[in-house]
């Protein structure tokens, strides 16, 4: 009658040895670190802008990211949208500028500037933007903030106006 404990000494080592995971690809089920950073999950702000006092001016309004959860990663450009009632414009990436992958751990940062032309006032071409929306890349939502640096200039279609957008960059270290 030694047969039925030997029996279950197997087993319940054979069992203790599969249990053990080596963090390998096969049946993890662990969230993927770095994925997109969301707004919902990295802190926006505006900063202080140099402001285009007046029109045919330029001027750059500084963006900050930091990331307030699990690591992520941002990947391409930042998409920012001016608007005013009834009209918004998308804004370009900065002529020659090249994206870059950043990878931010909890509490890291990055930044990139909306660059622009301070339009007229009344000019029909310019838009004389309220506000300004930003969506990150890979994420759907966006978070609006006060535009108040004055019109901005307009190239050619009502929705084109000379405003840009640059790649991101590391902040710190």
């Amino acid at each position: 009658m030694r047969a039925i404990p030997l029996t279950v000494t197997v087993l319940a080592a054979a069992l203790a040895l599969t249990a053990c995971d080596d963090g390998g690809s096969s049946g993890s089920s662990k969230p993927k670190a770095g994925s997109a950073c969301a707004i919902g999950s990295v802190s926006v702000e505006v900063g202080s802008a140099s402001v285009a006092p007046a029109a045919g001016d330029s001027g750059e309004v500084p963006v900050s990211i930091t990331n307030q959860s699990a690591p992520c990663t941002l990947d391409h450009f930042p998409s920012v949208t001016l608007g005013q009632e009834g009209r918004t414009a998308k804004l370009a990436v900065q002529q020659g500028a090249q994206a870059q992958k950043l990878k931010l751990a909890k509490g890291d940062s990055a930044g990139f500037t909306v660059a622009y032309v301070r339009g007229k006032d009344g000019d029909a071409k310019a838009l004389n933007a309220t506000s300004m929306s930003i969506t990150l890349p890979g994420g759907g939502a966006s978070q609006s903030f006060p535009w108040k640096y004055g019109p901005v200039a307009g190239k050619g279609g009502r929705s084109d106006v000379d405003a840009s957008v640059s790649a991101f960059q590391q902040a710190g270290d």
